[in-house]
């Protein structure tokens, strides 16, 4: 571990690109991580889940270097602050005398009043709960918390109202040309159409990770159309492209796209 937090010093003392990262340009390489963790379990090759925790440790200790050269914290004290709470959040492990032999539900409710014990005095919100994670997800979650107080649109057909009209809104931005709106309104776009799919009971993380695979897979056949043909992919026109993209279509129609393309 030490020899890891020195050549973090090092690389922040000498290398170009590290030197300029800040905290919030290496957020989006934490999120990365995640999910290629994700992925090397689901494969369960004990190589790669070896080599992505490495890379997602290094957010953990690129991020304390950054903020220890502030004088905030080091990595020590992310260490020490995790141990903390490990210790408080199971006081039925470390002060096991004090308690009956709980259930994996009994542990569940026992950490959550002490998370809520933790934030006693923090400003509240009902949407404090939902956890942070992918946007659509928690665009969906925070949606359902607010419907179940009544703050939702009545029907479907409210709801694509409100994305039609944030549609209009996003093509007057388009217009103008700036940025920062083309931003917002974007996002709003995506929010609506997020709504939208929930009163319909799609998930939309679910529907969209549906399209990626089934674009993945698509792609893939594409290029091994390509090299049967002995061409590179860079060598097909859009036309031809195209066709082939028709083809995978009717051949993977069947396919789960769930599961990574199987192509001969």
């Amino acid at each position: 571990m030490e020899q890891l937090l020195e050549i973090m010093r090092t690389l922040r003392e000498q290398c170009p690109w590290d030197q300029k990262q800040t905290p919030q340009s290496l957020t989006k390489y934490a999120i990365e991580e995640a999910y290629e963790v994700e992925a090397a379990v689901r494969e369960g090759n004990t190589e790669e889940i070896k080599n992505e925790l490495g890379d997602l440790l290094l957010q953990v200790v690129f991020q304390s270097q950054m903020y220890s050269e502030q004088g905030a914290f080091d990595f020590q004290d992310v260490v020490q602050a995790i141990s903390d709470k490990l210790i408080r959040r199971h006081p039925h492990v470390f002060q096991a005398d004090q308690f009956n032999a709980l259930s994996p539900e009994d542990v569940a409710v026992l950490w959550q009043q002490i998370k809520a014990q933790e934030k006693a005095g923090q400003p509240v919100s009902r949407l404090d709960a939902i956890k942070h994670g992918p946007a659509l997800n928690q665009a969906e979650d925070i949606q359902k918390n607010a419907a179940k107080i009544g703050f939702d649109f009545e029907t479907v057909k409210d709801a694509y109202a409100k994305l039609e009209e944030e549609l209009d809104e996003f093509q007057e931005a388009l217009a103008k040309k700036d940025s920062d709106e083309i931003l917002g309104e974007f996002g709003d776009c995506l929010f609506s159409l997020v709504n939208v799919g929930r009163k319909i009971g799609v998930s939309s993380e679910q529907a969209l990770l549906g399209t990626v695979y089934k674009f993945r897979s698509r792609f893939a056949f594409i290029e091994a159309q390509a090299s049967a043909q002995h061409k590179n992919i860079e060598d097909l026109s859009l036309a031809e492209m195209d066709q082939l993209w028709e083809q995978a279509k009717q051949y993977l129609k069947h396919q789960d796209y769930h599961e990574k393309p199987q192509l001969e």
